[in-house]
């Protein structure tokens, strides 16, 4: 498995697998404290982990992304949230995608650093999660029913659980632009779809 580093900030990082659906997990410092958000197992990212402070917590933030969590969770001696409303003694917020039998999910923001991290609603990934020219797309299966409840945060950074991040000013309008045109951009999304046998 080929994997590198990204989204790498202060007292941030990433890690990204290279080839295929192009998982991503991220380490959020704050206040001395490191939350790991939906793991997966890399060579050198535990080592990263404790560099950046003591460990707080692991985060899964969509029920099927059990990746390695609890894996992590067990070797940094820490809780495993998995799809919180809440995490103690965290600056996050949680805002709920969706809470269904088949599919529960919230997205992770933290408002004093304008962060927003989502592991399946939002997506980088071209062909599969974007659209034509968008450098971010909702999800195929929430694309008639998009995450209206993230529009309006304006956040300086998008973390994602599939690809690389989003970073600027732009982010903001970027994520709003996504979710507001989801459903009319279906037609721009399908002609990609012949396109999706590269991510296998």
């Amino acid at each position: 498995m080929s994997v590198r580093f990204v989204d790498e900030l202060d007292g941030r990082f990433g890690w990204l697998e290279t080839t295929g659906l192009r998982r991503t997990s991220h380490a959020l410092a704050a206040g001395g404290r490191v939350w790991v958000v939906d793991p997966f197992d890399a060579e050198g990212v535990e080592e990263r982990v404790r560099e950046l402070g003591d460990p707080g917590g692991v985060i899964q933030l969509l029920d099927r992304h059990n990746r390695a969590g609890a894996e992590y969770a067990e070797r940094l001696g820490v809780p495993l949230h998995v799809v919180p409303e809440s995490v103690p003694e965290s600056p996050f917020r949680f805002v709920p995608i969706l809470r269904r039998r088949w599919w529960s999910e919230v997205a992770l923001w933290w408002p004093d650093r304008r962060v927003l991290v989502c592991a399946d609603a939002l997506g980088t990934v071209p062909d599969y999660f974007r659209a034509g020219d968008e450098t971010v797309g909702v999800h195929p299966f929430l694309r008639l029913l998009p995450p209206r409840r993230l529009i309006g945060l304006e956040p300086l950074h998008l973390l994602v659980g599939h690809g690389e991040g989003l970073h600027g000013e732009h982010t903001g309008r970027a994520v709003d632009s996504a979710i507001r045109r989801a459903r009319r951009r279906i037609p721009r999304w399908l002609v990609g779809l012949p396109r999706l046998r590269k991510l296998r």
